[in-house]
């Protein structure tokens, strides 16, 4: 789990969405509450219509047989579409199929690894819109930041180390970025390697940053798959950059990585 960035108190407001805290923290003066109010509501939006753990959502009624995909909103469309994309670039290890799925629920599809991230990525682009130019949003392991908090000239956000809850792995100063987290210490193993159905090994977390946070969360959970493969991996990525915490501690940082060192 990625943690908070350094805020100064500016307008931040915190609602449970999603089976967690969800955290905007605007520094422009003078924004209007309501582009939160847009965000946010897109964010509820989101959890209706894609969480697998409410029965009416359109998610657990295309599971059910329920719903056909053609009727389903275009941004379920999308959404699956861009899993299928996913899924043949990271040789099947993003795999919506293999997500598990809460009890009692029929076997089906889970999109949450690049909802999260696509979905934070949307409420960005409200407040874009409504001239916010210096924000954070936090959303469990998800994180995207713009400008700078009030008084500073950049985001400092520290990397969770995977053993050590009150401990960061790694400090990145940033005025542009996405940063998504996955690995095992926050929700228990929720992460299996699609072709083996087995939880992977050998890795504690990964790390990936880049200019899209819904990639970034799906190639984290696709690399945190792979195991002690991941790294190569995501060193081939172009613009998205990666950090893998080994099971033996030591670290695999990609060439373009952020290296700012341990806070």
């Amino acid at each position: 789990m990625t943690t908070h960035p350094q805020r100064s108190p500016e307008l931040t407001r915190t609602e449970f969405i999603m089976g967690m805290p969800i955290v905007i923290d605007v520094h422009d003066p003078g924004v209007d509450p309501a582009a939160l109010d847009r965000a946010f509501g897109w964010l509820r939006w989101v959890d209706d219509t894609f969480s697998t753990y409410k029965e009416s959502s359109e998610i657990t009624r295309i599971n059910r047989g329920e719903l056909h995909l053609d009727d389903a909103h275009p941004d379920m469309r999308d959404v699956l579409a861009r899993c299928e994309n996913l899924s043949a670039e990271t040789n099947g290890y993003f795999d919506v199929s293999a997500a598990v799925m809460p009890p009692g629920m029929p076997a089906g599809v889970d999109p949450s690894g690049l909802v999260k991230g696509w979905s934070v990525d949307r409420a960005s682009s409200i407040l874009e819109a409504a001239g916010v130019r210096n924000y954070g949003i936090y959303a469990g392991g998800d994180l995207r930041v713009l400008g700078a908090p009030m008084g500073d000239t950049a985001w400092r956000v520290g990397i969770r180390h995977p053993l050590i809850a009150d401990r960061v792995a790694k400090v990145v100063v940033t005025t542009d970025l996405a940063i998504a987290t996955s690995g095992d210490y926050a929700r228990g193993q929720h992460v299996i390697n699609p072709h083996t159905g087995q939880p992977p090994t050998g890795v504690l977390s990964v790390t990936v940053v880049g200019p899209d946070l819904a990639t970034a969360d799906a190639y984290a959970t696709a690399v945190f798959a792979m195991g002690t493969a991941g790294p190569e991996w995501i060193a081939r990525r172009g613009e998205y950059e990666g950090m893998v915490i080994l099971a033996d501690e030591s670290v695999r940082l990609t060439r373009g990585f952020p290296r700012v060192g341990v806070a």
